[in-house]
């Protein structure tokens, strides 16, 4: 017996939990988990890269409590427009990234990102800016923080 994906607008390879609202031209990899249970907007025009998991809920309170905290924690999470998520990076609920924010492969997003920011690492942390002042500037696009 072979496993499937349920059915899905955005990758035959990604799983997709609940009703999330996606952007018009996002682009969603293979191989990828986007929970939208607690609540998730993509925007517009976003590159979501393989391997990406999207959390808005959390079921460590109630694991590490045996139960005695009955609730799965769920808090929406909000991508903005145009945002590029790298390869294997975890998005943790409750974050909002803001537009033009591009998220570095394997980072852990934990706390919210501002518009333009450029994250990475565990912990994701600010490690520059996206400058799109100049298209003609070998930089174009990033520089350092």
């Amino acid at each position: 017996m072979s496993a499937s994906f349920p059915p899905n607008p955005w990758n035959e390879h990604a799983w997709v939990v609940g009703e999330p609202t996606v952007g018009e031209g996002t682009w969603i990899g293979a191989f990828t988990m986007i929970d939208g249970s607690g609540g998730l907007t993509i925007g517009r025009g976003c590159d979501i890269s393989s391997g990406v998991h999207i959390y808005t809920h959390s079921s460590a309170k109630r694991c590490v409590s045996g139960r005695r905290f009955a609730e799965v924690e769920r808090r929406p999470v909000t991508i903005g427009d145009h945002v590029f998520i790298g390869a294997n990076a975890v998005v943790n609920m409750g974050v909002t990234i803001g537009d033009e924010a591009v998220v570095g492969a394997g980072a852990v997003v934990t706390a919210d990102v501002p518009a333009r920011a450029i994250v990475g690492g565990v912990p994701a942390r600010v490690i520059g800016r996206v400058d799109l002042s100049d298209p003609t500037d070998p930089r174009f696009g990033v520089s350092g923080s």
